[in-house]
């Protein structure tokens, strides 16, 4: 390898090792404010509007409107568990008997399994997409996240930056959205309704639910008040 591009290398190297160094940086000051502090927006929200401007669609409008969890009605949180991680009041930030048996069904496949942390994690810092480069740096917030936030603030976090539609993320813009109310007046029928749609909220719509859509509001129904309701929330100072 002649000198010049040698030198060249190492400057590709530094730069490399600095720009690593100043995206930790931002994770690590994000992690820190974000305990208090209202999260202005996510990075899928930045990426889905940057990818809608690529693409040439300007109608495309990433919408939310951040509230704290007393502005949340509590059949919201208590939807979003019991539809996506029952163990979360209880479990470090992963759900190691379900990794396991997504690992063993699916054959490594990276899909399935992930607890509402690791999808916090995922939705403020990093991207949409499967690959096993983001799906350590998912490990590590989210190890990070646990460390620094209480459960009810990676909740109130989930909540304003879960996507529930095209454009609309957060659960205060999707109730105002799909029920012309604000959060805090949703029915435990209408957050399991929200709940339902997470999976793909691009594919399952709250405003035109499909019947599979409908099971699975029921479904979710039943395991919130298996869980026991609203004393749920509160014995795991949630709520």
């Amino acid at each position: 390898m002649s000198q010049r591009r040698k030198t060249v290398w190492q400057r590709l190297k530094s730069w490399l090792a600095r720009a690593a160094i100043g995206v930790v940086g931002l994770w690590v000051a994000g992690i820190l404010l974000f305990a208090f502090l209202p999260l202005p927006f996510s990075a899928v929200m930045v990426e889905k509007q940057i990818g809608a401007w690529l693409s040439g669609d300007f109608r495309y409008v990433a919408h939310s409107d951040w509230v704290e969890m007393k502005e949340i009605a509590p059949w919201m949180p208590l939807a979003v568990i019991a539809s996506e991680d029952q163990k979360f009041p209880t479990h470090w930030g992963f759900d190691v008997q379900a990794i396991q048996s997504v690992l063993d069904s699916e054959g490594g496949r990276m899909r399935g399994a992930s607890t509402l942390s690791q999808q916090t994690a995922k939705n403020v810092f990093l991207w949409d997409g499967r690959s096993w480069i983001r799906k350590g740096l998912e490990a590590g917030l989210t190890v990070a996240i646990e460390t620094v936030w209480s459960k009810r603030r990676i909740l109130t976090v989930y909540l304003n930056v879960a996507e529930f539609g095209e454009g609309v993320f957060g659960v205060e813009e999707a109730s105002q959205r799909y029920f012309h109310k604000p959060a805090s007046r949703l029915t435990m029928a209408e957050a399991a309704l929200l709940a339902a749609v997470l999976p793909n909220p691009i594919r399952f719509r709250a405003d035109a639910p499909s019947p599979y859509v409908r099971q699975r509001q029921q479904w979710i129904l039943r395991q919130m008040r298996q869980l026991g309701g609203e004393s749920f929330l509160r014995a795991h100072r949630l709520y």
